[in-house]
């Protein structure tokens, strides 16, 4: 069992058949093997077609099953449970939308003109950019299939937790005039064929990674300089197991950047390869993808500073906690 687990995460997933491939094309070119340009490109060429690979498949995947549950049907069936049954569904939602935190507002938007309660919306929000099925098949490349299921787990249980808090201390006048105005209409909920699935997917492949595309550019490239150029003495220093606060630092670092899980995936790689350990790259990953500077000013739009505070902090401290819990239990996952 433990053959086939290594065969699919180092060969299918971690494609390392690619890696082996992109090295043998840059020896027969005559570029100098194991200098760090040589490293460098090969880095650089085998982590962007592996990228957009896995990218292409599960964003396919992920369309698909989301073809099933177009705005009005998720409405309907969240607008049927109340507590922790309503927050963990909404949780659970959020893993079939493949959307970075800026996408999923919109829809957090409807959500909350459609009367859904604040904690429902929200715990969907945090999910939605966080937790997905592409960020269990891409962490298991990586960090393995134990790791990704405890990460999956651990971001729903924020997710869950996230939007009890909110719908706990939060207040509906937080949320802005406007929106309790849209008039949200019911429309017939028209059924797919499997041919219009399909195109449905394969159109949402297009369009996400023509999207994403430069952010994975970018993300490979400061991949590749993080692994190759600079000492990993440096990294160490900054976001090893030595230092108290490598966690913290590493979530405030990732703020401010916008991108999704495949732009951040290199980035983890490297550092990864440099012995960083696994609840910093975690925080760091979380940080970029559930509170990026654009998302929180186009959110800013939705709520009031209170509200968007309440939901920083929320989320801010979570991922905190986390990324300290996997730098504790890290060494028994691998």
């Amino acid at each position: 069992m433990s053959v086939i687990f290594d065969f699919l995460q180092y060969q299918v997933l971690g494609m390392r058949w690619l890696n082996d491939a992109v090295g043998k094309l840059l020896a027969a070119l005559g570029m100098v093997a194991d200098s760090k340009v040589t490293l460098s490109v090969q880095f650089f060429i085998y982590d962007v077609t592996k990228i957009l690979i896995l990218l292409s498949f599960l964003i396919f995947l992920i369309s698909y099953i989301q073809s099933y549950f177009p705005p009005e049907r998720t409405k309907r069936i969240l607008g049927r449970f109340s507590g922790w049954k309503a927050y963990t569904l909404s949780a659970l939602l959020g893993t079939v939308t493949p959307f970075c935190s800026c996408s999923s507002i919109p829809l957090f938007i409807g959500f909350t003109a459609a009367g859904l309660p604040l904690g429902v919306t929200f715990s969907f929000l945090i999910s939605s950019p966080l937790v997905d099925l592409g960020s269990l098949l891409l962490l298991s490349s990586i960090f393995g299939f134990q790791t990704a299921i405890v990460y999956v787990i651990v971001g729903l249980v924020l997710a869950v937790v996230g939007g009890s808090l909110i719908n706990r201390f939060g207040r509906e006048e937080d949320i802005e005039g406007f929106i309790r105005t849209i008039n949200v209409q019911e429309t017939a909920e028209s059924t797919m064929t499997r041919k219009e699935r399909l195109e449905y997917a394969s159109s949402q492949v297009k369009s996400t990674v023509h999207k994403v595309f430069w952010y994975v550019i970018v993300g490979v490239g400061i991949g590749a300089v993080i692994h190759n150029w600079i000492p990993t003495s440096l990294i160490l220093s900054v976001l090893g197991s030595s230092n108290p606060f490598s966690v913290i630092l590493a979530t405030i670092v990732g703020v401010p950047m916008y991108a999704d899980i495949f732009g951040t995936l290199p980035i983890a790689e490297a550092l990864w390869a440099k012995g960083v350990g696994l609840g910093t790259i975690l925080a760091f990953m979380m940080g970029v993808t559930a509170l990026s500077l654009p998302s929180l000013i186009l959110l800013r739009k939705a709520v009031k500073p209170r509200l968007l505070a309440q939901f920083f902090v929320i989320v801010t401290v979570g991922i905190i906690l986390i990324g300290y819990l996997f730098n504790f239990i890290g060494p028994f996952l691998a």
